[in-house]
């Protein structure tokens, strides 16, 4: 081979290797290295909240990443509700997937969707890695929770498809993930592999139908997830089995489209193959994206990845076939969500629709008739958890701040599961006294998961058999409080709702 030639399959093979990635990158302005992929091959960038300031600064920036390539795929994790990038420094406006599950409205979940689509639409966004087509069967799922639509795969399953037609609609392509589902499971796979033990025939019925449904609505995107399927494969994780992406996905259900990775760097596979590793198993697997930067987000990463798959493709670990298939698709997909893109007018009008479905979501129970609205002022306690790594720790939740807003006077504090000793005199002096002669109102967020929360509200309960609890989380099967409020999320929209249930308020 001469020299030349020599040269050329090598730029040629970069670009490939840097095509199938989907990187993000740190500031509200493209980097200089970013640019430079770009024009090297790179085919996709993924904006995190760090890249996010204003609707009209995060257009600008899509549009400065789009004069290096017109079809640069532009993708974002916004499911909305608990898990928000757009809207990650002040709380989502849209209630999550587990408020849209309980009111059961497909026109209002297609609608809520159109309407995070047309924002996504109007900053310049291509791909939304949302709807979670999670089935919640294990109730003490750390990581999923209340971004699933329900806890039954007919429940999942018509959401799923409606609000991929609602997001597809505004000109965004949708993505389901986790597949094959990481519903039944109780490790996070940010931290650790978890394992869905569950039989061939058992995942068919539970886990696939709302992939399934994605399918038949028109999606043209599947996230894998990191979780073992021994059914399936007992060594491989579902991101790097061929027995699952391969065989399961694109064989049984007949999926064609892209089909894209969770973070790569995430603890279930990088702690056991490497970030490197992980993503040549990948596409080795099936995948044709791999997702990565919300960890690190450098220019450092992204050639640590696309050097290990060429070094892959040289040493024939990788075929260089799989390689150009994934770029393929990658193209394709680009071409398919610009066209996409460009056949919806922008609509930049902000709406309340966010509002009117957490609204619709809130369930009420116990002596309601008799506690509301509040009498007076009351002191609000907010027992926070740890969250998982999805989650924003810069994202606000509660009920607080809004009721505040609504009722001059109210005080709050916030308690963790560090400040609490045996003894409970923490919730004494933080709780129960500043609340004598008050509206106690008390915040849980998944209290039947947290084992400490529980106990906590159960002591407090106990001492104010007055008091208000409002669930923001996955509700359990007891509604302990004189009135037991769920608003089936934690989103500024639902700790609105709240507010206004405790005030007895409803909009005219």
């Amino acid at each position: 081979m001469s020299p030349s030639r020599h040269v050329r399959t090598s730029q040629e093979l970069r670009r490939l290797a840097l095509s199938v990635l989907q990187p993000g990158f740190a500031g509200t302005v493209a980097p200089d290295w970013v640019l430079r992929a770009i024009g090297d091959g790179l085919s996709s960038v993924v904006l995190f909240a760090r890249n996010i300031a204003t609707p009209e600064q995060v257009a600008r920036l899509a549009a400065g990443l789009r004069a290096e390539n017109p079809e640069l795929i532009i993708a974002i994790d916004e499911e909305a509700g608990d898990v928000t990038r757009l809207e990650s420094w002040t709380g989502s406006t849209r209630p999550g997937n587990f408020a849209l599950g309980a009111v059961d409205d497909l026109e209002l979940t297609e609608s809520v969707a159109r309407d995070i689509g047309r924002e996504l639409h109007a900053a310049g966004v291509s791909l939304d890695y949302a709807p979670s087509a999670d089935v919640n069967s294990n109730p003490r799922n750390p990581v999923i929770g209340v971004r699933s639509f329900g806890a039954g795969p007919d429940l999942v399953a018509r959401h799923t498809a409606a609000w991929i037609r609602g997001l597809q609609a505004s000109g965004v392509a949708a993505c389901a993930k986790h597949f094959p589902g990481h519903g039944d499971t109780a490790v996070d796979s940010h931290l650790g592999l978890p394992s869905y033990e569950a039989s061939v025939a058992e995942i068919a019925a539970t886990a696939l139908p709302p992939f399934r449904a994605a399918l038949e609505a028109g999606v043209r995107v599947v996230m894998t997830g990191h979780l073992l399927v021994p059914a399936y494969d007992a060594e491989h994780p579902a991101t790097l089995s061929r027995a699952i992406v391969t065989d399961l996905l694109r064989g049984e259900l007949g999926f064609d489209g892209l089909v894209v990775t969770d973070a790569i760097e995430m603890g279930a596979v990088a702690d056991r193959y490497g970030i490197g590793g992980a993503a040549v198993a990948a596409i080795a697997a099936g995948c044709d994206a791999v997702c990565t930067g919300g960890e690190r987000a450098d220019a450092g990463m992204v050639d640590l990845l696309a050097g290990t798959l060429l070094e892959a493709v040289a040493a024939g670990e990788l075929s260089e076939e799989r390689l150009r298939g994934a770029a393929d698709r990658v193209r394709g997909f680009a071409a398919w969500s610009t066209g996409l893109g460009q056949a919806v007018p922008t609509d930049a009008i902000r709406g309340d629709i966010g509002f009117a479905a957490a609204r619709r979501a809130i369930r009420l129970s116990g002596a309601v008739d008799r506690s509301l609205p509040i009498p007076a002022a009351p002191h609000v306690a907010e027992l926070v958890p740890t969250t998982n790594l999805a989650i924003g720790k810069e994202t606000p939740w509660g009920v607080a701040a809004p009721l505040r807003e609504r009722m001059p006077g109210t005080t709050f504090v916030r308690v963790h599961a560090s400040q609490l000793t045996p003894d409970a005199g923490v919730l004494d002096e933080l709780v129960l006294k500043p609340a004598v002669g008050r509206p106690l109102v008390v915040v849980v967020r998944d209290a039947s998961r947290h084992d400490w929360m529980g106990c906590a509200l159960a002591r407090l309960v106990r001492a104010r058999e007055d008091a208000i609890v409002v669930e923001m989380g996955l509700p359990g099967a007891e509604r302990p409080g004189a009135v037991h409020i769920v608003t089936h999320g934690a989103t500024t929209a639902s700790g609105v709702a709240a507010a206004e249930a405790l005030l007895a308020r409803r909009p005219a």
